[in-house]
């Protein structure tokens, strides 16, 4: 089978087009054919610097058997969500409206008539902990699609009219109490943020609550955000080597990250760090902002003044390898005495807080703040530290 992916310009398109797997741009062409044919569609979502993404292609895209079994039951179409941010916003409402959450890979089932029936997240080759494996996912629809299509239908209908239904409301004084009350019952009160691992930053819903506190005054809605934007800083999702914010924290308290970095998070909490200086005139939240502005300048603005959208989680092919520490390799840079002293503030320690080496954190250190807007980077990347950017890819916005 051919793959259609070879002459698009994409980079999380071209990573596929050696893929067995007959892809299909996000084309006219694809839907035809499924009509012609009668085979449903799978959709794939991603971008280049997703580690899950990898993950699923390793396994199972690049695997002869499964597919087979796309190529034979499915038409199969693969889209980047940085290049059709229209077709992902939809489609992640979707695996929203299915399952409760989201993320990437997305995977959609469709019609050809563009009539999603099924979706999910990242699935493995094979069944494993509990998780259904692609493989056997496909086939059951397969079976499905041929001997009860009008079951697996329903399902389409069942979203589709709901969210035909869905009025929106006006954002008046009423919708902005239900939705404090909301984020009231999730906020985690002692480590910050809102529900259970994963944590993402959601900058846009601590933008929320500061606008709320001003127009209410209620200073709950600000001990939430402050608890959460401090509790950020403190973590391994900020980096304090080289300043800005990984996608999420793999934990309740923000320890290990995710570590890819991507545009658009660290732009919101820019914002929303400088918000909250505003409203408090505490000087960390000003320095937080400055030194994840100086990051996104310095590594993310490429000589042509474009900005790049991501940051891939994987260095030299082992996820947050350039992120991670060992107490002698500060000190071959710093020097013993300051080594030490830089090690135990940043809990850089021979036993390890991530597989055997150290995410520089705060997260012991109190109400301490000592080094806070302390340029780290220039002194562990100078000449005899890393190589700026070492293993890492980006990817620009043209």
């Amino acid at each position: 089978m051919h793959n259609f992916l070879k002459n698009e310009t994409s980079p999380y398109l071209l990573q596929h087009a050696d893929n067995p797997v007959n892809w299909y741009p996000w084309c006219k062409e694809a839907f035809e054919r499924a009509r012609k044919e009668d085979k449903p569609i799978f959709l794939s979502i991603g971008y280049s610097t997703c580690h899950w993404c990898h993950v699923m292609a390793h396994e199972s895209f690049e695997d002869e058997e499964t597919a087979r079994i796309l190529n034979q039951y499915f038409i199969s179409i693969k889209v980047d969500k940085e290049e059709r941010p229209d077709i992902d916003s939809i489609y992640m409402s979707v695996c929203q409206a299915f399952t409760g959450s989201g993320g990437w890979p997305t995977t959609i089932f469709l019609t050809p008539d563009q009539k999603p029936f099924f979706a999910g997240t990242y699935f493995p080759r094979k069944a494993k902990y509990g998780q259904i494996g692609l493989q056997e996912l496909l086939l059951a629809i397969c079976e499905k699609w041929e001997t009860d299509r009008k079951t697996l239908l329903a399902s389409a209908e069942d979203v589709i009219s709901s969210r035909e239904s869905e009025e929106i409301e006006e954002a008046d004084v009423r919708l902005m109490e239900t939705a404090f009350r909301h984020y009231k019952q999730l906020f985690d009160s002692k480590n910050g943020g809102f529900g259970a691992a994963p944590k993402f930053p959601t900058p846009h819903n601590l933008l929320f609550l500061m606008r709320y506190y001003e127009r209410s005054g209620n200073k709950e809605a600000l001990h939430m955000v402050e608890k959460t934007l401090i509790q950020m800083y403190r973590g391994g999702i900020y980096d304090h080597i080289g300043g800005g914010f990984s996608r999420y924290s793999t934990d309740d308290y923000f320890l290990a990250p995710h570590f890819e970095k991507m545009l658009y998070d660290n732009a919101l909490l820019i914002m929303a760090y400088c918000k909250a200086y505003q409203l408090t005139g505490k000087s960390i939240y000003y320095g937080i902002a400055k030194a994840t502005a100086d990051y996104v300048l310095r590594e993310m603005t490429s000589k042509e003044g474009g900005f790049y959208c991501a940051q891939d989680a994987d260095s030299e092919g082992v996820e947050g390898k350039y992120y991670l520490f060992e107490p002698k390799e500060i000190i071959q840079i710093c020097g013993e005495a300051e080594g030490r002293r830089f090690n135990q503030y940043f809990d850089i320690t021979d036993r390890g807080n991530f597989e055997g080496k150290s995410i520089p954190n705060l997260l012991k250190q109190n109400n301490k703040e000592e080094w806070i807007g302390t340029n780290h980077f220039d002194l562990l990347m100078r000449e005899g530290g890393r190589t700026v950017g070492s293993g890492r890819v980006a990817t620009i916005i043209e």
